[in-house]
């Protein structure tokens, strides 16, 4: 076995028998009877001591403690017990998104809308009513585990949305709301109003996965800030609480059970031999298929370990697009068959996406053969048969390796650091002399809220604009011009006229004035023909260059696909100058354009010119960066004494 296989096999499998892994540590240690108690304005309680935790198909909470350690898949960090109050606390898993370069995945990893994803539940008794001021205590280690979200009763206050923190690699308590204006957070924006005192339910839910919740409090006095230490004591009204967990001076390392031998032979998927396969390297991670290419892909390679009786896992990897199928054989012998249940994103990682299969006689030399094929939810959008590898357990240890470690990419990058770390410092290669441009910060997707603007009468322009993912005109992958395809279907309620309307991305909505280069805004518009009710439905894709060719072929993107509502239309109301009275310019086989309301007939006339009216100083990315120095931009100052309140302002 060579050294960066012994590595990637050490970071997982290293051994103790202090630490219990995974089992009912997502499951609350305080009955339904346990009420908490606010006492002169002030509540505090432990975050693992919910009653209840709710919507925890995608993501759960999981307990940490002194011997406890959850693996419910991908977790990017280590345990931090040290310092947090009671010696527990929760973490939202599984972690897959770690930074800025990890793709957020709306109602996955990432959910700016509150109780949607892994609630919390908490009985307090209010004896004061009263505005309290939410302050939560977290350890973030990076800028996408920092979110959270409050609610009471069921319900999630505006401001209960968005709780921010910027302390990193602490225990620190905070009470910020992050806004727009302000990412880092606005001090004492987080708050929830008791109206009525008695027993109420305080509620928090993931905004980001990965977040460490410790302790929380609510307090009226709007001076009050916590010491940066465990805070104030807790109270209870009724039930009884579990004793606290044992405190430590380091924190555990994170190791395996002991029943998972201390070095397991194993075969990395992605160092079988790919040319001729149909398999490609993802990443140095997967062996992986293209489905627009092939549907099926098949690689061998010898066993190169001693003769015996082994217990065989495969670990491939959850995918939202389709289950995919797996097969291996030793030679001719097929040894099992797998299908890969979905995941919730684009490679998930996990137990429930391993398989074992026990008790196989294998020589040294045999010809190990793993099938994969690529499966389809919709027809339309189909998975990738990624898989990561192979191990050969002793035979009894098969079932503690299946569902005690749970995935080894993490290990894989952590070879690959090392080997870089030792191997010989290249230059760097990602100079573009052409691209003067500043790092592109990318800020949260929107929400997928729509709103319609403009005077809604029939012949003016209607405004569609769509709250969707983020992007930056100088992005890449994904490219908003080419990579997205939004169309927007709006029809009559009588059936007819019915348009399928292209839209685009509008950067912040008003770059005209603005400037922007980036935002959330992606819009369609809409000059109605008919006064009456009129339904919109939004069709949003996503692909490589899915723009330029059929939107079918591109991969919904939610939650934006799918997007309807209606909206009203009177009949005009313009007369005279204003042509939004006489209805549509229409072509209608003669030498001149007709309007369509009044049928009258369009005269043009006047100079045609000029043609570079849009050549404008002020606007940027116009030719007067083309280096030809002709000097052709216009101020228009003659024109400034003709302007008028109202127009534009350029």
């Amino acid at each position: 076995m060579n050294n960066c296989v012994r590595l990637w096999i050490c970071c997982v499998l290293v051994l103790t028998s202090s630490l219990s892994f995974g089992a009912n540590l997502d499951k609350p240690i305080v009955s339904e009877d346990v009420v908490f108690e606010e006492v002169n304005g002030m509540v505090a309680v432990e975050a693992e001591h919910c009653y209840k935790q709710t919507l925890t198909a995608v993501r759960s909470w999981y307990r940490t403690s002194a011997k406890e350690w959850p693996k419910p898949g991908r977790d990017m960090d280590g345990p931090h017990v040290v310092g947090a109050s009671n010696n527990a606390y929760l973490e939202i898993l599984p972690d897959t998104r770690k930074d800025h370069n990890e793709p957020l995945i709306q109602g996955i990893n990432f959910s700016n809308e509150p109780g949607k994803l892994g609630v919390l539940h908490y009985k307090v008794y209010f004896n004061t009513p009263g505005r309290y001021y939410v302050w939560v205590r977290t350890y973030s280690t990076g800028s996408e585990d920092n979110g959270l979200h409050v609610g009471i009763d069921g319900t999630w206050p505006e401001h209960g949305q968005r709780m921010q923190w910027i302390a990193k690699r602490q225990w620190f308590w905070d009470c910020k709301q992050r806004t727009s204006e302000k990412h880092t957070g606005v001090l004492l924006e987080i708050y929830l109003d008791i109206k009525e005192p008695g027993l109420h339910e305080i509620q928090f839910s993931m905004r980001e996965d990965g977040f460490e919740f410790d302790k929380w409090l609510m307090t009226t006095d709007r001076d009050y800030r916590p010491l940066q230490n465990e805070g104030p004591a807790v109270r209870v009204k009724a039930g009884t609480l579990p004793p606290p967990f044992q405190r430590v001076e380091k924190d555990p390392e994170i190791v395996p059970p002991e029943q998972v031998p201390e070095q397991v032979p194993s075969m990395k998927a992605v160092d079988f031999p790919i040319d001729g396969t149909q398999f490609y390297n993802d990443d140095d991670m997967w062996l992986a298929i293209n489905p627009d290419v092939h549907q099926k892909a098949k690689t061998s390679k010898a066993f190169p370990f001693k003769s015996g009786r082994y217990d065989v896992v495969l670990v491939a990897a959850g995918e939202d697009d389709g289950k995919s199928e797996y097969r291996v054989w030793v030679n001719d012998t097929l040894i099992g068959h797998f299908v890969c249940p979905l995941g919730p994103g684009r490679a998930e990682e996990g137990p429930q996406y391993n398989k074992l299969w026990e008790n196989i006689q294998i020589q040294e030399g045999d010809t190990i053969i793993v099938e994969s094929e690529v499966g389809s939810e919709d027809g339309f959008d189909h998975s990738r048969g990624r898989w990561a590898g192979l191990f050969f357990a002793p035979i009894g240890s098969g079932k503690a390796l299946l569902t005690k470690v749970s995935t080894q990419t993490e290990a894989y990058k952590a070879a690959k650091a090392v080997k870089a770390a030792v191997a010989p410092k290249q230059p760097e290669l990602h100079f573009d002399p052409m691209d003067f441009s500043d790092p592109i910060e990318h800020k949260p997707d929107g929400k997928g809220h729509v709103q319609i603007t403009g005077e809604l009468k029939q012949w003016h322009k209607v405004t569609l604009t769509l709250d969707g993912p983020f992007a930056h005109e100088l992005d890449k992958h994904p490219n908003p011009f080419t990579d997205y395809n939004m169309t927007v279907k709006f029809k009559h309620e009588s059936g007819k006229p019915m348009y399928n309307v292209p839209g685009y991305f509008a950067a912040d909505g008003n770059a005209g004035q603005t400037s922007a280069d980036s935002g959330t805004s992606w819009r369609a518009h809409l000059a109605p023909d008919k006064p009456g009710k009129w339904t919109y439905e939004i069709s949003f894709v996503k692909g490589n260059n899915v723009a330029m060719t059929d939107s079918v072929k591109g991969k919904k993107a939610r939650p934006w696909h799918g997007k309807n509502g209606r909206f009203t239309v009177e009949p005009t109301d313009k007369t005279g100058r204003d042509l939004r009275g006489k209805g549509r310019l229409e072509y209608v086989g003669k030498h001149h354009l007709r309007f369509a309301e009044t049928g009258e007939y369009f005269l043009k006339c006047g100079a045609d010119a000029p043609e570079n009216f849009l050549a404008y100083q002020d606007f940027d990315g116009d030719f007067k960066t083309d280096g030809r120095k002709d000097n052709f931009i216009k101020d228009w100052g003659p024109h400034i004494k003709d302007w008028r309140q109202g127009d534009p302002t350029w």
